[in-house]
C-alpha cells in the first residue's frame, strides 16, 4: 500500500490509487481500504476528517488514518467507540500513529 503526500514529494504509480478530495486533505483508495493522511493536523481535525471520510464509505470498508497529533491517542479510539466503528489496528510508524478503522 502506497502512502501519498504531494507536499513531501512522495510518488505513486499513476494508476495505483484514485484520489478523492475531502476537506482539502488527500484521501486515496486502494481496493477496499481508504487512506487519510492527517499528519500536521491538531485536535479535533484528525477526528473530524476521519468522520467525514467514514460517512462516504459503505459499512465494512476500512479507513487507514495517519496522525502525528499526540491527542489522537485518546481521540481516535474514543471516536470509534462512540460512533460504532471498529478500531482494527493502531501502531506507531516513526513519529506518527497509523489507525485502521472499519466502518460500523
Amino acid at each position: 500500500m502506497h502512502r501519498l503526500r504531494a507536499k513531501h514529494g512522495w510518488r505513486h504509480p499513476p494508476t495505483a490509487h484514485i484520489p478523492v478530495d475531502v476537506l482539502s486533505q488527500a484521501v486515496y483508495m486502494a481496493g477496499m481500504t481508504h487512506i487519510l493522511d492527517a499528519t500536521g493536523l491538531l485536535c479535533p481535525l484528525p477526528v473530524l476528517k476521519a468522520r467525514k471520510c467514514l460517512k462516504a464509505l459503505e459499512t465494512g470498508e476500512t479507513l487507514t488514518v495517519t496522525t502525528d497529533d499526540p491527542a489522537a491517542v485518546i481521540d481516535i479510539p474514543h471516536f470509534c467507540a462512540e460512533a460504532g466503528h471498529d478500531l482494527i489496528e493502531s501502531r506507531e510508524h516513526g513519529a506518527s500513529m497509523v489507525w485502521t478503522i472499519r466502518k460500523g
